[in-house]
């Protein structure tokens, strides 16, 4: 066959220790990629794949199929169809179709139909072991009742188990004896030795006795169980009667090893070998093995394999496979494997399917891949028939080195070949697909997972819903949450949460509302930032009432909305129909919540007078002096805001006034009184109030210059604008970028900005720091070109204010007047200083090359706009 080597995979980040799984593969003439290890890869590709005489890649598919061919060779049709039947349809109709097989029962087809399910389908096994003991000239044999016992008793059906030797003593299939050994053997492997040694009793009573394989069955019942008395009864019987065998010795070294007779175990083991290996098998040599192991004598247990290894006296096989077991369990993966390859070669010994898997399981657990991927080659070249665990391992090793498409595949195709997925393969498959992006798969891997009574982790279930969520597919969530709840698996809290958080966003905050009645009727408690959410929703949706419900209810749970909260309910129910009554009803509940103080009285004005309501918050605020509480200086802040928001400029003075004759007036209020009086468009009485405060000598707040600066220049009053500035770096303060920044920009659209420094030149000390401001803005003034270099400009800007993007974009607009290729060259000398564009510094760009008829380089600059997600509004009209 030609050497096929595993190089080109998807190199995932979770696969550790850089192991590739390879796609290439070469023929015998091309020499294989060097590595630490070649790794045969897909010894088992089927002839019809490796038919070319060259080919340079496997694809996926060819993956799979040489998987499925694997996977399918376990499968038996004639089996499929009976079971079929068995959980299908009722005892008389499977009767009926049973009967139509014409099968030809013996021993050893019963046993092979019971080994079929055995792990899967226990109860059907059990129908089927009914039927064939009901059919004419078929009588069942101890090892056809062995088999059905093991099922059961691996099951865990004790139950299942005793009820079918009660109605088994009822039948009584065969003669005394016969019924006696088989319902002693069922009672011992059921785990009721005590019963089983009862009919050993009425068995002695009546003059039958059990025949040697029952004995041993009873006593190694007895020695699991703890019966030590019964045990040394039932010993004494058996070597009374001859019946001592090798299975005797086994259960004997085994009762020595159980009570740490280690020593003595030895001696009687190695005292069978002296005489000759009589009595000897390979069990027994297993037991002690397995003992010693358990006992971290692992040295001793070595060398004990190696002696009767090189006896040649007993079948070792069993003990092989004890010995891979506990090593494996013991952590010593690199020596299992070594020894299983070594007695490969040297003894052609072949573990059976469960000890590749156990294993296998362990190596993949420490992401061992190559050596998990020459054990899985192993086993199709050694014709061991896959089973469940085999075929979960797979699909778990292809997620682990990042095949998800080949683990997809192979999953897609389970009822094909009969798999059962575990929970861990499930897992395994969809945080891989969710790693690959592949969250449509990932959520039906997930549904069909609990379809099939499998749920993930709350981890992994909360991975993929939170996956689902930031891709809006909310509807699949809520199919997830619904399905977990009918099965009575509950979701994380954190998961309702999310779930919660982008129904809002989705605008469908009634279904969030419905989740959050969930979470309230299973006594789960809705986070603070879902509740932030809901009630932002249901504001946007204009539903107050519900909003102010969620706000007394999220105060219920414990946690504390924020004054932004307050204020957003409050607006959106002063927006609905009888807001008054609304409004009052949630300021009474309010004030009935905490104790009196001012901060909830303080929320509900400044609520008020963001939604336009002042004479509302007036009324708040005198309820507040009725109930004793003094206002304090927030208060009155909040109040004053109200009225200059809602315009009413003369009761805000007024207030104002009426302040100054109870309190001593502080910067803050002369400060709101100002910044309000500009946001409200009125330049003169701001004007007035600024210098009131001045002559009181305190310092208004660099916003009170801003805002006042930003009003005068929008009034083109340019001579009151410079007079600020100068009395700003008078009082020993620096000019902010906001004020440089307006003048700058004014000074580029007309010179009067320039004419007003110079007229108020007479005003200033020639010492005055401000020269540098004033030759700034003659620089900008009138649209002259930049005749200095824009570095120095740059630094006199320095010296001036703080340089920021809106300075930057403001020479920009200056170079774009003149000369669109300095101005290019000096917007890639602000990316490389690190200052990141905004939409206006394309838009000038944009509008300077259409101004210069270089509609193909302004178009090139939009189509970089649209790929950094600004809005072209501005710039299409330019274009247009």
């Amino acid at each position: 066959m030609m050497l096929l080597t595993i190089r080109r995979a998807r190199q995932k980040s979770r696969t550790l220790k850089n192991i590739h799984l390879l796609y290439l593969f070469y023929s015998t003439n091309t020499p294989p990629i060097a590595t630490t290890k070649a790794i045969p890869a897909y010894p088992f590709v089927s002839s019809n794949v490796l038919s070319t005489s060259r080919i340079d890649e496997l694809h996926p598919k060819d993956v799979v199929l040489s998987f499925n061919e694997w996977f399918m060779s376990r499968k038996n049709p004639g089996f499929d169809r009976i079971f079929e039947i068995l959980r299908t349809q009722d005892d008389i109709t499977a009767d009926i179709a049973m009967s139509r097989f014409n099968l030809r029962l013996s021993e050893m087809l019963v046993l092979d139909v019971l080994n079929y399910e055995k792990n899967k389908d226990v109860l059907s096994c059990l129908k089927f072991f009914d039927w064939a003991g009901r059919q004419p000239g078929f009588h069942h044999t101890r090892a056809t009742f062995n088999a059905i016992f093991k099922i059961l008793s691996k099951a865990k059906l004790m139950s299942l188990m005793v009820e079918f030797l009660d109605k088994y003593m009822k039948q009584r299939y065969f003669h005394k004896a016969r019924f006696y050994n088989t319902l002693v053997i069922g009672y011992a492997v059921a785990g009721k030795p005590e019963l089983a040694l009862q009919l050993f009793g009425r068995m002695r009573f009546q003059g039958v006795d059990l025949d040697a394989f029952a004995y041993n069955v009873l006593l190694n019942a007895l020695l699991e169980d703890g019966f030590y008395d019964g045990f040394e009864m039932v010993l004494k019987q058996i070597k009374f009667r001859g019946f001592e065998d090798a299975i005797t010795h086994a259960i004997f070294v085994k009762s020595l090893c159980q009570q740490t007779e280690l020593d003595r175990a030895e001696e009687y083991l190695r005292g069978l070998l002296r005489i000759g290996g009589v009595g000897l098998s390979g069990i027994v040599v297993a037991n002690l093995v397995d003992a010693l192991c358990k006992n971290k004598e692992f040295t001793r247990a070595a060398s004990l394999v190696q002696d009767f290894r090189e006896s040649g006296l007993v079948p070792m096989e069993q003990a092989y496979s004890v010995w891979i077991k506990d090593l494996t369990q013991a952590g010593e993966l690199s020596e299992a494997v070594e020894f299983l390859k070594g007695k490969n070669l040297v003894d052609g010994y072949v573990p059976d399917v469960f000890r590749y898997n156990s294993l296998v399981c362990r190596l993949l657990r420490e992401n061992r891949l190559e050596e998990v991927y020459d054990l899985l080659m192993d086993m199709k070249e050694q014709d061991i028939i896959p089973d469940d665990v085999t075929m979960n391992v797979t699909l778990c090793f292809f997620c682990k080195v990042g095949m998800a498409d080949v683990a997809l595949e192979l999953y897609d195709s389970r009822a094909e070949f009969g798999l059962s997925v575990s929970s861990m393969t499930y897992n395994y498959l969809i945080n891989t697909l969710l790693g690959d992006a592949s969250v449509d798969e990932a959520y039906l891997v997930l549904k069909n997972a609990i379809q099939q009574g499998y749920f993930p982790g709350r981890r992994t279930f909360s991975i993929i819903a939170d996956a689902l969520c930031r891709e809006g597919k909310l509807d699949r969530v809520k199919e997830l949450v619904l399905a977990s709840l009918d099965r009575n698996r509950m979701p994380s809290d954190s998961m309702y949460n999310k779930f919660i958080s982008a129904l809002c966003r989705a605008n469908r905050v009634e279904d969030g509302y419905l989740v959050h009645g969930e979470l309230s009727r299973l006594d789960k408690v809705t986070s603070r930032s879902a509740y932030f959410d809901l009630i932002s929703g249901f504001n946007k949706s204009s539903r107050g009432d519900i909003a102010a419900r969620l706000l007394i209810g999220m105060q219920e749970k414990g946690h504390s909305p924020d004054r932004r909260l307050y204020r957003a309910v409050i607006c959106c129910l002063c927006q609905m129909e009888d807001p008054e009554k609304l409004f009052y009803s949630l300021l009474e509940v309010q004030l009935s919540r905490h104790e009196p103080s001012c901060f909830v009285y303080n929320y509900f004005i400044d609520g008020a007078g963001h939604a336009g309501k002042p004479e509302m918050a007036r009324d708040v605020y005198e309820i507040m002096t009725r109930n004793g509480i003094t206002p304090n200086l927030q208060s009155d802040i909040l109040m004053l805001q109200s009225y200059l928001k809602a315009g009413k400029i003369a009761d805000a003075l007024n207030y104002f006034r009426d302040l100054s004759n109870r309190r001593n007036l502080g910067r803050k209020l002369w400060n709101t009184m100002i910044v309000g009086l500009c946001k409200a468009n009125k330049p003169d009485n701001a004007w007035n109030m600024f210098w009131e405060m001045r002559s009181t000598h305190l310092r208004p707040r660099m916003e009170c210059y801003e805002e006042l600066v930003k009003l005068l220049c929008a009034r083109r009053d340019y001579y009151k604008a410079i007079c600020l500035v100068e009395d700003l770096m008078q009082v020993g303060r620096r000019v902010s970028s906001v004020i440089g920044n307006v003048l700058l920009l004014h000074s580029l659209q007309t010179q009067r900005v320039f004419s007003a420094w110079m007229h108020s030149r007479d005003l200033r000390n020639t010492k005055d720091q401000s020269l540098a401001l004033g030759n700034l803005i003659k620089t900008f003034s009138g649209g002259s070109n930049l005749d200095s270099d824009i570095s120095q400009i740059e630094e006199l800007i320095r010296q001036c204010f703080p340089l920021d993007i809106y300075t930057c974009n403001l020479l920009l607009r200056k170079l774009s007047i003149s000369e669109m290729d300095l101005a290019c060259n000096y917007f890639e000398r602000l990316c490389k200083k690190g200052y990141e564009p905004n939409r206006w510094t394309y838009d000038i760009l944009v509008h300077g090359f259409i101004k210069y008829g270089r509609p193909s380089e302004a178009r090139r600059w939009m189509d970089e706009m649209f790929s950094k997600g600004f809005d072209l509004t501005e710039a299409t009209k330019a274009f247009v």
